[in-house]
């Protein structure tokens, strides 16, 4: 799963752009200055930031640069503004893209999604012929479609995305429903077992992959052997 860094003084906008994001495999970050997200980019490494331009204190043109002294990770710049002046200045030291307030969901998602492709970073995942793709939020077998919910996605593309490395429930209930939420661990376990018999009704091995690791959590195993 991408993790996406979100950085707004407004917690209305930030829960906002969480909201368009999370359903297309976005697991999100969110900052409400700029020091805290200077120090969330050092602690989880993001692989994207998506930055508006007018704070107070530290704006955004300013986390910009401090952020391109220490990460390559592709920033996506928010304005209120349109004027090509803040275009140039923004591209000028060191943005990735531009998106002027208001935004359609589709746009912000397919602009996201283009950083990804540029950076090297596949938005498709593929297993033995189950292949997820984050771009069309689709997850098909053999052509087929296999429909899950939001979270499901997530939690999936998550696992996938970090093959091998085992997850304890409460990791995956902040990946997929955010480090604050108060769901249990239990959720987590519904879901997985929906995800089983989803997949395993498209003929797809998914016991031989998507593995329970006793006492601790959850694994994916692009092999498929079974084994942990």
């Amino acid at each position: 799963m991408v993790q996406i860094l979100l950085v707004d003084d407004e917690p209305m906008m930030l829960d906002l752009l969480q909201l368009y994001l999370e359903p297309h495999g976005f697991h999100c970050l969110k900052a409400v200055s700029g020091e805290e997200a200077l120090n969330l980019l050092s602690l989880h490494k993001p692989n994207l930031v998506v930055l508006d331009v007018m704070m107070p204190g530290m704006d955004g043109w300013t986390v910009c640069r401090d952020i391109r002294q220490r990460s390559a990770v592709p920033i996506l710049m928010l304005t209120a503004r349109g004027e090509t002046e803040d275009l140039v200045k923004g591209l000028g030291i060191g943005a990735d893209d531009y998106l002027t307030k208001p935004f359609e969901e589709e746009e912000l998602v397919a602009r996201l999604n283009a950083l990804l492709r540029r950076s090297g970073m596949s938005c498709v995942l593929e297993t033995a012929g189950l292949v997820y793709s984050r771009d069309s939020f689709t997850l098909t077998y053999r052509k087929e479609p296999i429909r899950l919910t939001p979270k499901e996605f997530a939690l999936l593309g998550k696992l996938m995305s970090e093959p091998d490395r085992v997850f304890s429930r409460d990791s995956l209930l902040g990946h997929v429903w955010g480090w604050n939420t108060e769901t249990e661990g239990r959720t987590v376990d519904s879901h997985v077992r929906n995800l089983r018999e989803k997949i395993r009704r498209s003929g797809f091995p998914i016991d031989d992959h998507l593995l329970t690791v006793r006492g601790v959590g959850y694994k994916w195993n692009p092999r498929g052997d079974g084994y942990m």
